[in-house]
């Protein structure tokens, strides 16, 4: 067994494993907290707590005038990392076929020039977060190991994947054997590591951000607050 054997066999057994069972551990925990009830009573025209977390779900997703053009900027980036990501992920035949071999489902790929473009958006949108992370001074004071570590474990399968593609996919899934064992396996472990990082780390945010922002949605227009 080489390093590619390792990262196709054990190490992708376990880091999905942990990935699974991790992100359910940490959904189901937060779900169970006991919660106060909250005896107020609603303000007059106040919507229902479904129409509440709704609103404060979609309202997050664009700033506020009032915060002014760092907050635009930073919402723009971070939308470009967003969709750059899902596209490299979810739309590059490799990773497709890649899909495939675990669970069996497919869909049509992108060409590779908007995966090219995609990927290269992605790598510099995550390095724009990063230069205002170090330069503004409330993110600089309020970041802790997580964000770093969060920051690496997301960069890297970016980084390592571009190190594969060297020939356009059709040529790479057209070989019977892989062509780049130690750089494939690399970029496999590179993701492996994102997937046991997940439940643990500030990634999980891609679960919990609806559930925060509901939360606080209902809160809010309960006692009249408009979103």
């Amino acid at each position: 067994m080489d390093l590619l054997d390792f990262a196709r066999g054990p190490a992708l057994a376990v880091s999905i494993a942990i990935f699974v069972i991790g992100t359910l551990w940490r959904m189901v925990s937060i779900l169970r907290r006991p919660r106060m009830p909250d005896l107020s009573v609603p303000r007059e025209g106040a919507p229902s707590k479904i129409a509440g977390g709704f609103a404060a779900i979609v309202r997050g997703m664009w700033p506020r005038r009032e915060f002014g053009q760092a907050a635009l900027v930073t919402t723009i980036n971070g939308y470009v990392f967003h969709i750059g990501l899902a596209l490299v992920f979810f739309a590059y035949a490799p990773h497709i076929a890649f899909i495939r071999r675990i669970t069996g489902l497919s869909w049509p790929a992108l060409p590779d020039g908007v995966m090219y473009l995609a990927a290269g958006a992605t790598m510099i949108s995550l390095l724009v977060a990063l230069w205002f992370r170090l330069n503004d001074a409330v993110l600089k004071r309020i970041s802790n190991a997580d964000d770093t570590i969060t920051w690496t474990v997301t960069f890297l399968p970016l980084l390592t994947g571009m190190a594969v593609m060297a020939e356009p996919s059709s040529g790479l899934l057209a070989q019977q054997e892989v062509l780049y064992r130690g750089p494939l396996a690399i970029h496999l472990l590179s993701l492996e590591l994102l997937l046991i990082w997940f439940p643990f780390g500030k990634l999980m945010h891609a679960f919990l951000f609806a559930f925060s922002r509901a939360a606080t949605g209902v809160r809010f227009s309960h006692r009249g607050v408009k979103l």
